[in-house]
């Protein structure tokens, strides 16, 4: 006997929506570039119309600068979470954040980062979306070297200067994330930006690594 009730799409929220297209432009940003997000790819990708896409993004360089801020963003929250929830020290966060940078993971945010600062130069919205990005980026790390000072495990007198030099670091090695294998490179190119950490917070030798294995 046939149900008597009738199935009925489910008509998402505006706000559900647009999270789950740029969540989709997102992807495809890491995987593949953000020039390859256009409203009919990402509405493939969604199996939806491409004119639902331009509901949300009549221009698509708005829906490129999102989808930029939303995967550098949600990998910061991974890598240096604002609000830690185990609470760790300031010596084990700036650690594990520099242990997880130093990764094969974080090879295709490396990519998405020389893509978008490449693209940037022509495109004013995503311009201002990287100067975001940088900024929060910049103020996460100055926020877990500040709490080190205070705690007396970091010696710092500037803590904003401090983190500038390993972001330096970090950003330097990123650039060679499209070149050949690093495989045969010394460890001490691996280890530079934990190296570069431990001189500028006044850190013996070894000690980011040995916080990153506890």
């Amino acid at each position: 006997m046939p149900s008597s009730i009738t199935n009925k799409r489910i008509r998402k929220s505006p706000a559900s929506r647009r999270t789950e297209i740029v969540a989709a432009a997102s992807v495809v940003a890491l995987a593949e570039g953000l020039e390859r997000i256009t409203l009919r790819r990402i509405a493939d990708e969604l199996a939806v119309r491409p004119g639902l896409i331009s509901h949300y993004f009549p221009v698509v360089e708005d829906l490129v600068a999102e989808a930029f801020g939303n995967a550098a963003g949600s990998e910061l929250d991974e890598l240096l979470p604002a609000d830690p929830a185990d609470a760790a020290a300031p010596t084990r966060r700036l650690a594990r954040f520099l242990e997880r940078t130093a990764g094969e993971a974080y090879d295709d945010v490396s990519r998405l980062w020389l893509n978008a600062r490449h693209l940037s130069r022509y495109r004013p919205t995503l311009r201002e979306r990287v100067a975001v990005q940088e900024d929060t980026w910049r103020e996460r790390l100055v926020g877990v070297v500040r709490d080190g000072v205070a705690a007396g495990e970091f010696r710092a007198e500037d803590p904003v200067a401090a983190a500038i030099q390993i972001l330096v670091v970090l950003d330097g090695l990123g650039m060679l994330v499209n070149g050949s294998s690093t495989d045969h490179d010394p460890p001490e190119i691996a280890r530079l930006p934990m190296t570069t950490a431990e001189r500028v917070l006044g850190l013996p030798v070894g000690a980011l690594s040995a916080a990153a294995s506890d």
